[in-house]
């Protein structure tokens, strides 16, 4: 399988935002970036070579904790970007690369950058032994109403806690959109598509999913990745 993994400095950052509540970001606190985009099927290929030296690059930066290239599974030409940084200033600093990255694959992208900044809410290191960068990636996002994001909130964060001491898990992590509170991420990856399935048929999966329907305010959005590397 291809990938692109944590770095070490990634596992640091992951590590001081352990479960930090939205409310407590500050300018200094690490910032999770996540990009959608597609391009044309037939041009998979030279986009993941594009992307692993994008990746490459990004990864020697000052302040960068991860840069993760998915490829979402049965749909080549659907790629997603997770990126990690030490604060906003770090992320700011990156800006002209990923413009410059959206430019040169503006030719065969058929639905354009989708960036989204999020802050930390429930992240936690990977599992001890695991390989964060190999498995199989889910990234999920959990839209609801207003008036329900404070329940939603106590319901993802009891999910994330649940689904790390799964069988086969090697990363759960919450992440809230900044500036919009009802809106979350789970950046997931587990050890095979065996282990995945079974944390969906789990009992606290059921339950978190039956109890969080009430208050979607858009459907539940849930994407399969591999890795590139």
């Amino acid at each position: 399988m291809r990938r692109l993994g944590l770095s070490l400095l990634g596992a640091a950052v992951i590590a001081a935002g352990l479960i930090q509540p939205a409310t407590a970001q500050t300018a200094s606190a690490p910032v999770y970036v996540l990009t959608y985009f597609d391009v044309a099927p037939s041009a998979a290929g030279r986009t993941a070579d594009v992307l692993r030296q994008f990746a490459a690059s990004t990864r020697k930066e000052d302040g960068n904790g991860e840069l993760t290239v998915l490829q979402e599974i049965g749909r080549p030409g659907r790629f997603a970007i997770v990126e990690t940084w030490r604060d906003k200033a770090a992320r700011e600093g990156h800006g002209a690369a990923a413009k410059a990255l959206a430019e040169k694959l503006h030719p065969d992208i058929s639905s354009p950058f989708s960036t989204r900044q999020f802050d930390a809410f429930s992240v936690a290191p990977p599992a001890t032994g695991a390989d964060p960068a190999n498995g199989v990636a889910v990234l999920t996002h959990v839209d609801v109403f207003p008036a329900g994001k404070d329940e939603a909130a106590a319901q993802v964060k009891q999910l994330a806690q649940d689904s790390r001491k799964d069988a086969g898990a090697v990363r759960f992590d919450a992440i809230i959109m900044e500036g919009r509170p009802n809106h979350f991420h789970l950046i997931e990856v587990w050890r095979d598509q065996k282990a995945r399935e079974a944390h969906v048929l789990a009992d606290h999966t059921k339950q978190f999913r039956a109890k969080i329907v009430p208050l979607e305010g858009a459907l539940y959005d849930e994407r399969l990745y591999e890795s590139i590397r």
